[in-house]
């Protein structure tokens, strides 16, 4: 059985326009992410750990924020099309890890509509998908409430 792992990181800062999605959830908070998409650092984050295990590049090489077709999207087309190029190469996603680094909004609330979410798009078992938060204990951007960093483990495995 072929065995991959891999790794993602995602950061954006808060924005007073939008709405903040963090794993495919509105999460209220009274202000959104900044980014060229829908701003998602949970979804982005990932992405990449999965276009990382496939060795199929990064988030920037298949959506690059330069593209304006990207403008506003929703991030679940990224994670979808990341899986696809796992799929192309035989890999198929056995679990995923994933923590939200902020210090608010707190992520334990919202954890297992988040997990839901992920697997829905994904069409996996919730029961394969961790999804936590953390903070900073108010050092860097996101413990001075600038924004939002994630973090992704990703195991894709052949399923022979």
């Amino acid at each position: 059985m072929k065995i991959r792992v891999g790794l993602g990181f995602d950061a954006h800062p808060f924005s007073l326009s939008g709405e903040l999605k963090l794993g495919g959830v509105s999460i209220p908070h009274g202000v959104g992410l900044e980014g060229h998409s829908d701003g998602d650092a949970l979804l982005h984050a990932i992405t990449d750990a999965i276009l990382g295990a496939a060795g199929q590049g990064s988030i920037g090489d298949h959506f690059p924020p330069t593209d304006p077709q990207w403008k506003g999207a929703d991030s679940a087309r990224f994670l979808e099309r990341a899986q696809d190029l796992a799929r192309d190469r035989f890999l198929v996603i056995n679990n995923i890890d994933a923590v939200v680094v902020a210090e608010a909004p707190r992520i334990a609330p919202h954890a297992a509509k988040i997990r839901e979410r992920i697997a829905e798009i994904l069409g996996i078992d919730a029961d394969a998908i961790n999804v936590r938060g953390t903070s900073t204990n108010r050092m860097g951007f996101p413990g001075r409430g600038e924004g939002v960093a994630a973090m992704a483990v990703v195991l894709l495995v052949s399923p022979e």
